[in-house]
């Protein structure tokens, strides 16, 4: 089994742009647990080209993070469902649009903790699209980050 670096006493859970030196972010590789490609029986794993495709459908996007994660910035025309709250806001989703879901990237779980709570729920699989890349690849790719409205 392969070891990571040690966790850092105080982790960096969102990469930190350089100032003065555009295009060049501050990563902390040490925190979270690294989660699965593949999430789910039936569930759809993407990428940041089909996130952008679905952002420009106007298809919905659901950010899992907390909402003070949230609130300093998420990808264009995302809202805010937090991982610890999905199971009383099943109500507020449209199973029969797919949705994409991220958090803050593929060592975080919260939208693996999301998945699993609407699976669990009898939301269907094929309206569920995992981005695990979150808003760690994201920002990272030089992406465009918003404050929410």
């Amino acid at each position: 089994m392969m070891s990571r670096l040690p966790r850092r006493a105080e982790a960096l859970m969102v990469p930190s742009p350089v100032r003065n030196d555009p295009g060049l972010f501050l990563v902390d590789a040490t925190w979270g647990t690294i989660s699965p490609f593949q999430i789910g029986p039936g569930v759809r794993t993407v990428g940041e080209l089909e996130v952008i495709e679905h952002i420009a459908a106007g298809l919905p996007l659901v950010d899992t993070r907390l909402e003070h994660f949230y609130r300093d910035g998420t990808l264009p025309s995302a809202h805010n469902i937090p991982h610890e709250q999905i199971e009383g806001s099943i109500g507020s989703l449209d199973s029969r649009v797919a949705t994409v879901f991220f958090c803050n990237g593929p060592q975080c779980a919260a939208t693996p903790a999301t998945i699993r709570t609407l699976l669990t729920g009898g939301y269907p699989a094929e309206a569920i699209i995992y981005y695990r890349g979150g808003i760690h690849d994201w920002m990272t790719l030089g992406l465009p980050v918003e404050a929410p409205a």
